[in-house]
């Protein structure tokens, strides 16, 4: 009986980090780390249009572009434009906001980086995307 006792002892006592490290994942409250992908304030990252990304943009340069998604190009391409012109815009599946339809007439604002091409057609590579309106 006495060795039971210890036995138990012991495994309560290497069960009891598990559960303080099984913990943390339900927490809710406040946190002293930024939560980048739930942040909504102000951004640095210019607001511009297609034409001017394409004709001025840098290679890796941060933006943010505002408009309509037309057309799934395949893959994670789709043709997107604003009352400027169209760009190539490449959006993981990931990126779009969870229970919300998506479609040629909703307006969305993309952030993320511009791929320029020396050669072949240039790019934008969506980091965050959030609708703006229907």
């Amino acid at each position: 009986m006495k060795r039971l006792f210890q036995i138990s002892c012991i495994a309560t006592v290497l069960a009891a980090p598990a559960f303080a490290i099984a913990q943390p994942t339900g927490y809710t409250g406040p946190s002293t780390k930024a939560a980048p992908s739930g942040y909504t304030g102000p951004t640095s990252v210019p607001l511009m249009k297609a034409k001017d990304l394409l004709d001025k943009g840098k290679d890796d340069q941060q933006a943010r572009l505002q408009g309509k998604l037309l057309s799934h190009k395949g893959g994670d391409d789709y043709e997107f434009a604003d009352a400027s012109g169209k760009i190539t815009v490449e959006i993981e599946a990931e990126h779009f906001p969870a229970g919300v339809q998506v479609d040629q007439n909703t307006v969305v604002e993309l952030t993320g980086e511009f791929d320029k091409e020396t050669f072949g057609e240039s790019s934008f590579e969506v980091k965050q995307m959030k609708v703006v309106g229907k």
